[in-house]
């Protein structure tokens, strides 16, 4: 039994795309566990940009993939990322779980208006169909890709579907009436999906019994969870290593390690109070060399300090034992970088990260600063990753030590670059 998973402890965007490539490696399955298209994974080989929003991205590496049923899936996507996916990696092997939802044209009609409806309180929506894809789910009327290729019941499901969401559309003063030949659209879809569907649950559970190295990859970051986040600014699914359990059907006692992912700064997407949040001309210099815009919507993202109070609570409530810490090249050149190592909420201290986001909104950030490290060239870093972790500035290694000590976590990779070869590596996961 060695199963490992893979997460955010931030907003997303961590660089765990990255991440899971360069551990796939050593691993018999990868396999992705919740979220639908609205994650974007960038993953760089050989200087070549690889882009996937549902397929894990283990699949560079040559592996079996997988696809839990905590996933919203839009078909055409997948589809496309199919033969992506196929022209990249020859050995190519996937396995959707039956119980997956499917995402629908309605879910992407509907997504739009209901954000616009709930004014500041909308989590600015990738407009993918994702939060209505998972209304429907908890709703019990989705559509499940066991159902998309279970042709018998397949006409019978989508058309009570598409009853009700026209229904739901003109609440919204919306023309449903512009999707066109769903049923038929979506049959198609489910002909050509038919054989990568199957039960994750068994195939997994076989896989663990028989020692195979599993490796579970998290879409987002854990503070977008929708039970443990800063609700409402959330995601619509559990986004913590404890959604493995249930998107999978793998046992908690099956989990060996849950590395989690940081970046050196925080960046996110979207509504919503961000306490260590700089602005000005320091944000653009740092969001342009970090080249921080959205994979999946391209718009750029907020950009603030570290913030290990919600750093430490993201690794609390996902039991991460080793770290991963990212972009600390993109920090090189600044001669003092800012940590936020407390909050004070209506004048008083706490290290503790609020419930509400009313709360979080009220909250100032108390800094503590490091020295910075050089601005190295690409060339540079590369050199330093290939020499290892000694060859990393005095400054910088005292940044990542104090980040992971802080988190009671072990530092297992420190990335300073987008590339494969841009990595420090100090801890296997298998």
């Amino acid at each position: 039994m060695v199963a490992s998973i893979v997460v955010g402890l931030q907003w997303g965007d961590e660089g765990k795309g990255k991440v899971v490539d360069y551990y796939a490696k050593d691993a018999d399955v990868v396999v992705r566990f919740n979220g639908g298209a609205n994650a974007g994974h960038t993953v760089i080989v050989g200087g070549k940009v690889h882009k996937f929003h549902l397929m894990p991205s283990g699949v560079l590496a040559g592996k079996r993939v997988m696809m839990g049923s905590g996933m919203v899936i839009d078909p055409e996507t997948l589809l496309k990322e199919i033969e992506l996916a196929k022209g990249a990696s020859p050995n190519f092997s996937l396995l959707i779980d039956g119980k997956a939802h499917v995402v629908t044209p309605y879910h992407k009609l509907l997504d739009g208006a209901s954000d616009k409806l709930k004014g500041k309180f909308g989590a600015g929506t990738t407009k993918r169909g994702i939060g209505p894809a998972y209304a429907d789910k908890a709703d019990r009327i989705g559509l499940r890709m066991c159902d998309l290729v279970g042709l018998d019941a397949f006409d019978e499901r989508a058309k009570f579907l598409e009853e009700v969401k026209k229904k739901t559309a003109s609440i919204y003063n919306l023309n449903a009436d512009e999707i066109q030949n769903f049923t038929e659209t979506y049959r198609n879809y489910g002909e050509q999906l038919k054989p990568y569907v199957g039960d994750v649950v068994y195939a997994l559970n076989d896989f663990l019994k028989k020692k195979q190295k599993v490796l579970f990859e998290g879409a987002q970051g854990a503070l977008l969870d929708v039970d443990h986040g800063v609700y409402p600014y959330t995601t619509s699914s559990n986004v913590t290593a404890g959604a493995v359990c249930t998107s999978c059907g793998v046992p908690a006692k099956r989990i060996k390690r849950v590395l989690g992912v940081v970046k050196a700064y925080t960046s996110r997407v979207g509504a919503g109070p961000l306490v260590s949040e700089i602005e000005g001309e320091l944000a653009d210099k740092i969001r342009e060399k970090g080249k921080e815009y959205g994979t999946t919507t391209g718009r750029p993202r907020r950009i603030g300090w570290l913030d290990l109070v919600a750093t430490r609570y993201t690794a609390m409530i996902n039991g991460a034992d080793h770290l991963c810490i990212t972009k600390l090249d993109t920090l090189g050149g600044l001669d003092s970088i800012k940590v936020c190592k407390a909050y004070k909420l209506d004048g008083k201290r706490t290290k503790q990260h609020p419930q509400s986001a009313s709360a979080l909104a009220r909250c100032k950030p108390v800094y503590e600063e490091f020295a910075g490290w050089p601005d190295l060239s690409g060339e540079e870093w590369r050199a330093v990753a290939e020499k290892g972790y000694d060859a990393l500035h005095e400054n910088c290694k005292c940044y990542v030590e104090h980040i992971a000590k802080k988190c009671k976590a072990k530092l297992a990779m420190v990335s300073v670059g987008p590339g494969r070869e841009d990595t420090i590596l100090l801890k296997n996961l298998f």
